[in-house]
């Protein structure tokens, strides 16, 4: 059994894995007369394959126990997925670089402040949405189209936090 600490999610201590989605600390302008401030390009959106398209999802996540226990991760070969919070929910965020198997030496797990998201780069492997403390809601942006997008590898894995 893997056991592992969250650390606080960073730029980048998660570049290997994807990009972390922050309007905090994106370059931004104002539009709308004013009265918007656009945060722009905060991600990079992977589409891979034919009749593929972008899919815009909101997610409602049931809060997970601690010690997180996980007996899998997935990833999605066919493009990116990106998770950011509605409500500024926390939630715990486990990841092991893109290949066909998984090293244990290298699956990594953070925590998110809440006003955080990521964005899965394609094929990089992670766990599924783990919401801390309460039901939380996501804007999921990801692929949609022909051909398998999900695959698993199993793996026991407990990521406790350094709280």
């Amino acid at each position: 059994m893997l056991e592992l600490t969250a650390a606080p999610l960073t730029a980048e201590t998660f570049a290997p894995f994807g990009e972390v989605i922050d309007a905090r600390t994106s370059p931004s302008f104002a539009i709308n007369a004013g009265r918007t401030q656009r945060h722009h390009d905060l991600a990079r959106v992977e589409i891979l394959g034919e009749n593929a398209h972008t899919l815009i999802n909101i997610f409602v996540s049931q809060p997970v126990t601690l010690p997180l226990e996980l007996t899998f991760l997935e990833r999605h070969p066919q493009g990116s997925q990106a998770f950011m919070p509605l409500h500024g929910e926390r939630f715990i965020v486990v990841v092991a670089p893109k290949g066909d198997t998984i090293d244990p030496r290298e699956v990594r797990a953070f925590v998110t402040d809440g006003r955080q998201g990521v964005n899965y780069a394609a094929g990089t492997w992670h766990a599924i949405n783990s919401v801390l403390e309460c039901e939380g809601e996501f804007l999921v942006v990801d692929r949609g189209g022909e051909g398998a997008n999900c695959d698993e590898y199993p793996l026991e894995i407990v990521v406790a936090l350094d709280e």
